[in-house]
């Protein structure tokens, strides 16, 4: 069973590899869950993961008002509690945590790792519409209504050509439950931004990483080249295509995160 920790009334689970290596803390996507950050962090000796199950995903309690800066202060008060500043990171939502946690808390972060950012600086981004769409649809339609609209849709055709993983997350969303709780998420989440600036991102003095791949939608690879390039200690890199070949995907993120982390 995950230790929990209490914020604001609500029971957030946290997921800790254990062991004696260097604790990171790596943090999931929208509507995820520490199984995720479980198959891309690399099994390394040297490293223990840690993930905080933001609100309203994995096992922890719902709250009807999230928001990034409501979750990043949560993945705060878990880092709190290691004594040191450590490693942090995410994938997609996780990422933005893990920069406003950067900017925020420089005290906190010793290390930065971005994989596959869905946000820059600003709220609400373009690539983040498809999400919405589906929060929209889960809000308007009953269920089985709601699924044959997207499949039908102009994002989903698109998508099973040019992204046809961000398809498969999508179409996801529609089998998680409550599926009111999934709503709220994807409208509000998808809508949000990290509240940071690009003067933020240049003032960062860190060692970071930055990962982004091809045939992906929802995280561009042009953002993560973006933030990489506007971060001065930042190295990109690109993964394989998750969608077209995901062993391959997770196999180099496991390599290029272990040699990050542990590069002195």
């Amino acid at each position: 069973m995950p230790a929990t920790i209490l914020r604001d009334g609500l029971r957030l689970a946290v997921h800790d590899a254990g062991g004696s290596g260097l604790p990171v803390i790596f943090q999931h996507g929208l509507c995820g869950d520490a199984r995720q950050t479980s198959e891309a962090f690399p099994q390394d000796p040297r490293l223990r993961c840690l993930t905080l199950e933001c609100r309203g995903h994995g096992t922890s309690d719902f709250d009807p008002q999230p928001s990034l800066a409501k979750f990043t202060a949560d993945v705060a008060a878990l880092a709190e509690t290691l004594g040191r500043p450590v490693p942090v990171g995410g994938i997609s939502m996780g990422a933005a945590i893990a920069l406003r946690l950067a900017v925020t808390r420089p005290d906190l972060v010793s290390r930065l790792f971005l994989i596959r950012p869905a946000w820059g600086c600003d709220a609400a981004p373009p690539n983040m519409a498809p999400n919405a769409e589906v929060g929209l649809a889960l809000v308007r339609l009953p269920l089985a209504k709601a699924r044959e609209a997207f499949r039908s849709s102009d994002t989903a055709r698109l998508l099973a050509g040019a992204a046809p993983d961000n398809l498969a997350s999508l179409t996801s969303f529609f089998d998680r439950k409550p599926v009111s709780r999934t709503a709220i998420l994807l409208n509000t989440i998808s809508r949000d931004g990290p509240g940071v600036t690009p003067a933020d991102l240049k003032a960062l003095a860190i060692p970071a990483l930055v990962a982004g791949c091809a045939e992906d939608a929802i995280h561009p690879l042009a953002l993560s080249q973006t933030l990489a390039a506007m971060i001065p200690a930042a190295t990109h890199i690109t993964l394989p295509p998750k969608g077209r070949d995901k062993p391959a995907h997770i196999a180099a993120l496991h390599h290029a995160l272990s040699d990050f982390l542990t590069r002195t």
